[in-house]
């Protein structure tokens, strides 16, 4: 089957929901092909707790806010702060039913620019549809971004670790000894988890100092967030020094602080923090155990490695652009996309957002909080 629209959202995470309910509100014809925050449901432990807070809606509109999804079940955001990924998710569903969100359930395999009146690009989708859009949103997260550091693993035998973003079922490490890797908030929250999963033991080993237990503050970052819509290129505008210096306050906020209510679920005789090391080698016994050999001289026997590396953006790695005629046209800089003051790449009609626009607008639009703000300056390219 084939269709035509004039944007072409592709994702239905946060960023992707976000644009269609936008685009509803202002009647751009538009379409969403993916599969409703399949990341969140297939990459993410039952059990996790957010960063999240209580006004990181995702309405543009400012009103099917998540104050309102709990007004309507007689809730306050005290009731379910910390949030946990079970709730959020209800909220997106309850999100997405009362702004009338509708998705394609299906990925797209190739995204190409084609010669047409009304149509820049078709995308090919893997269940045979093809999409001929003028404008194309490319809203895909993190999935295709998780870090595994080159030299570290080097040391590593092959099919013994795995990326936090691919361990989500931690019941079957239940009486297993583990690795984390890692030391930021990924790293602890899976240690947690991995507590309450029976895990028999849970080390967690990284180069740095541990961050402290403590609440982050994000109350001065709404303000610059919203400032992208009437000032969009400030954050660029800024000074190096500047740009650095509020960088690294992002940096304090996000990395140097672990949220204090993983405490009390680390403070356990099973779980071992190793700060300032790092993996000197692993050898892999005979009962395909590993023992795992730090910097520091320890020596651990580790059933399982975990890496908490995080996500690094690269848009090579995404393949429906890899596959496609687009990427060779695309201006690129440390491998992400340059973008205009409205999230278009050097490719005209083609907008990218999240993850990939982190190095023209910050660390903010890592996180959801951003994807209002996102939405709104698509659309105002795109009206």
């Amino acid at each position: 089957m084939d269709r035509q629209t004039d944007l072409l959202i592709i994702g239905a995470g946060p960023f992707g929901l976000a644009m269609a309910a936008y685009a509803r509100h202002l009647d751009i014809d538009h379409l969403v092909v993916g599969n409703p925050m399949s990341f969140w449901r297939e990459n993410m432990p039952a059990g996790m707790l957010l960063r999240s807070a209580c006004d990181w809606h995702l309405d543009p509109g400012c009103v099917y806010t998540i104050e309102r999804f709990l007004n309507d079940q007689g809730l306050k955001p005290a009731d379910v702060t910390p949030l946990s990924l079970e709730f959020y998710l209800s909220y997106v569903q309850w999100f997405q039913q009362q702004a009338a969100i509708e998705s394609m359930p299906s990925h797209v395999r190739r995204l190409e620019m084609v010669d047409g009146q009304r149509a820049r690009f078709q995308a090919e989708l893997e269940n045979g549809d093809t999409v001929r859009a003028k404008h194309v949103l490319l809203a895909i997260g993190f999935r295709h971004f998780a870090h595994q550091p080159g030299e570290l693993i080097a040391r590593l035998p092959r099919n013994h670790f795995r990326h936090t973003c691919d361990l989500v079922d931690l019941e079957g490490l239940k009486g297993k000894r583990c690795l984390i890797v890692g030391g930021r908030q990924s790293a602890f929250e899976w240690a947690a988890l991995l507590n309450d999963a029976g895990a028999e033991t849970v080390h967690v080993s990284y180069r740095h100092d541990s961050p402290r237990f403590a609440e982050s503050d994000w109350g001065w970052v709404n303000p610059l967030i919203e400032r992208f819509v009437t000032e969009p290129g400030w954050y660029r505008a800024l000074p190096s020094n500047e740009r650095e210096a509020l960088n690294h306050r992002f940096w304090i906020e996000g990395r140097l602080k672990v949220e204090p209510w993983l405490e009390p679920r680390l403070r356990m005789d099973t779980t071992k923090l190793w700060p300032r090391t790092q993996i000197e080698s692993v050898m892999t016994r005979p009962d395909r155990a590993m023992q795992v050999a730090l910097d520091n001289g320890s020596v651990l026997a580790i059933d399982q490695i975990i890496l908490a590396a995080g996500y690094k953006a690269d848009v090579s790695k995404v393949p429906l652009l890899a596959q496609g005629n687009l990427l060779p046209k695309l201006g690129l800089l440390n491998g992400c996309p340059m973008l205009d003051d409205n999230l278009q790449t050097t490719i005209p009609g083609l907008f990218i957002t999240s993850l990939l626009a982190t190095q023209e607008f910050g660390p903010f639009f890592a996180f959801t909080v951003s994807a209002r703000t996102s939405a709104r300056l698509v659309a105002q390219a795109i009206r």
